[in-house]
């Protein structure tokens, strides 16, 4: 309980900072730095639920219930307090929030199933580079984040050096010899991460696009710079979120029998720290000094996160070859970043 209380209170301290932060900084370091603490945690991910165990289902699943808590304990402690029940309850934000968060299961379950099939370190980042030219090029084209020559320049730049550094990463060694196990199919595992690919790009976007196309009027979209709607989905979204993972388990992967087993409550875990890296995600999102593009970009560079944690903490083994194609990806990695940064 002590436990608990304790944790109840960091998380409102760090959603109070972040909210001072927007408030009162101009600036752009702290910004930043808020925009960069998805990367730590969605980089964390795929480490964690292969280290919880269980089947890519169960890992969907108990994802969804981890992220469950946190989006609930979001609406609870910081959402109803800050902005009243009405809005909190606006039956609008929950009906966007529901719809992201079922993108989102879509998603998840088939970056699972590729990291199931290919391996973290070579899922992760291919699922990275289709999300970091996805989802910027739609918040520039379709949000029209990006209305200068200069940031289109520089913003393409960026696009294309951290997107070529994730393929880098996940760069097999062509002088080796195939070693494939019967889990590592190349095809469906490509596919899987397409599919993954185009729901994470809906369930960025969607929150936004939604004030795009006048159903959240501006003045709810923008109370206090964004962080009270973009905070507002994170609840309605967990329960989207679970219920499009349940029909995907049970439907399409057919695992209804062992879905409740430890597998899926070990990945709760997995859950609350996508949580953590969710809510700041869309937190830098609604930031003016940030936006979408480049919010989505920064939390793509977890990419570095994940790939060094699976060689050494997963034990995934590399080739010489392939750590010099991982060292000259995770430059460009960062090298992009920085330039989105600069924007």
């Amino acid at each position: 309980m002590i436990t608990d209380t304790l944790f109840l209170k960091i998380y409102y301290v760090i959603i109070q900072c972040c909210e001072y932060f927007l408030n009162n900084c101009e600036g752009d370091i702290m910004s930043i730095l808020i925009a960069l603490i998805p990367a730590l945690a969605w980089g964390s991910v795929g480490l964690v639920t292969t280290k919880m165990g269980g089947t890519a289902a169960q890992g969907t699943l108990g994802m969804t219930f981890g992220s469950l808590v946190f989006g609930l304990l979001t609406l609870c402690v910081f959402v109803i307090p800050n902005s009243g029940m009405s809005f909190a309850f606006n039956p609008r934000i929950w009906l966007v929030g529901f719809v992201s968060g079922i993108f989102w299961a879509v998603g998840t379950a088939g970056q699972f199933v590729g990291y199931k099939k290919l391996g973290v370190s070579i899922g992760q980042p291919l699922s990275t580079a289709g999300q970091i030219i996805g989802n910027a090029l739609l918040a520039a084209i379709v949000l029209g984040e990006w209305q200068t020559g200069h940031m289109w320049l520089f913003g393409t730049i960026a696009i294309i050096a951290v997107g070529l550094g994730a393929v880098l990463t996940a760069l097999p060694d062509s002088a080796q010899p195939g070693t494939a196990s019967a889990n590592h199919e190349a095809k469906s595992g490509a596919i899987a991460i397409l599919i993954s690919t185009l729901g994470y790009m809906l369930y960025f976007i969607f929150p936004n696009l939604l004030n795009k196309v006048g159903y959240i009027t501006d003045h709810v979209h923008n109370q206090n710079k964004g962080l009270d709607y973009m905070t507002a989905i994170v609840g309605p979204q967990s329960i989207g979120q679970v219920l499009g993972a349940l029909v995907i388990v049970i439907f399409f992967m057919k695992e209804g029998k062992t879905m409740f087993e430890k597998g899926t409550w070990r990945n709760m875990v997995t859950g609350l720290v996508w949580g953590l890296g969710n809510v700041f995600m869309f937190i830098s999102a609604a930031n003016p000094n940030v936006g979408q593009a480049i919010a989505a970009t920064l939390s793509q560079t977890g990419v570095i996160v994940g790939t060094f944690g699976a060689i050494f903490l997963l034990k995934e083994k590399k080739t010489p070859r392939q750590m010099v194609y991982i060292a000259i990806g995770s430059v460009l990695v960062v090298v992009g970043a920085i330039l989105i940064a600069k924007l």
